[in-house]
């Protein structure tokens, strides 16, 4: 599923493209693609006729395209497949071409939202007085955030008395961080996944948090990770991270800071990457 820097690298290109354009007509070619409008396909279509689209906005993994003059949004969640793909209108229809939306300038393109797997979905939403799709707003802010507050992050997560990969995937904690981009930053601050919250100093939090921006900083520089042809910018170009991976699908390979052989370990139906050397397990105490 797209991360932090995959949404962000799409949010980027809506902005370019999209951004500031007036709806035409909105035509939805699958049901599931909207299964989160409750009033149905029909309904979505025809509320996002003759709006204006405004600048796009993130958090966390999640993205939306404000309606100017309205306090609505359509809330995008691109799932393990989703696409949001700007197209020529002469460009053939994608195999999995689930909702087209058209505009009304004469700019030649339209948007397209593509899911093979239909995980994903496009759904309308009141916002709240900070702009957010209602939906989303319990979604803590990311760590690329300006307003992201490191000291309070420091403290739920003590709090949480958790284990810290689990504390980067909890959204309500830190958002956008996933199963990725936590083995990558643990891995450069040399932490174990099974590390316990409770035992991080404010110090060792302030590192760790920067590993995650740096981490994330350095997938937005050149497109997010791409494993398979399904996460593609709105281009449908493919972004290439995960040629710089330092510990994420690296089993077996020797560790980039020690030569140690990488390890892969089940984590709640994911997997964790990890140094054995330079990430030591914690000891248990009886």
């Amino acid at each position: 599923m797209p991360e932090l820097p995959e949404v962000e690298v799409v949010r980027r290109g809506l902005e370019r493209w999209v951004a500031h354009r007036t709806v035409a007509d909105a035509e939805v070619l699958h049901p599931r693609a909207v299964r989160r409008h409750i009033a149905g396909p029909d309904d979505f279509a025809h509320r996002l006729k003759g709006h204006r689209v405004g600048t796009p906005s993130r958090r966390g993994k999640y993205l939306w395209l404000p309606l100017e003059d309205t306090d609505q949004a359509v809330l995008a969640h691109l799932g393990m497949s989703g696409q949001l793909l700007v197209q020529p209108h002469e460009t053939p229809a994608e195999k999995h071409l689930r909702v087209r939306v058209r505009f009304t300038d004469a700019l030649g393109t339209e948007l397209r939202f593509v899911d093979q797997r239909t995980f994903g979905g496009l759904s309308l939403h009141e916002t709240t007085p900070d702009g957010l799709p209602d939906v989303i707003a319990h979604i803590a802010r990311d760590p690329l955030d300006p307003l992201f507050d490191d000291e309070a992050f420091h403290l739920a997560m003590r709090r949480k008395r958790t284990t810290v990969k689990r504390a980067l995937l909890d959204q309500s904690l830190i958002s956008g961080v996933g199963n990725i981009y936590a083995d990558e930053a643990l891995w450069r601050a040399r932490l174990h996944y099974e590390r316990p919250t409770a035992t991080l100093t404010r110090p060792r939090t302030t590192e760790l948090l920067g590993h995650v921006r740096d981490v994330m900083n350095a997938a937005l520089a050149v497109g997010g990770t791409s494993f398979d042809s399904l996460y593609v910018n709105v281009n449908g170009e493919s972004g290439y991270f995960d040629r710089s991976l330092d510990a994420y699908g690296r089993e077996g390979l020797p560790c980039r800071r020690c030569a140690t052989p990488m390890r892969r370990r089940p984590w709640m139906n994911r997997s964790s990457y990890f140094c054995p050397k330079c990430q030591r397990p914690p000891r248990i105490t009886p």
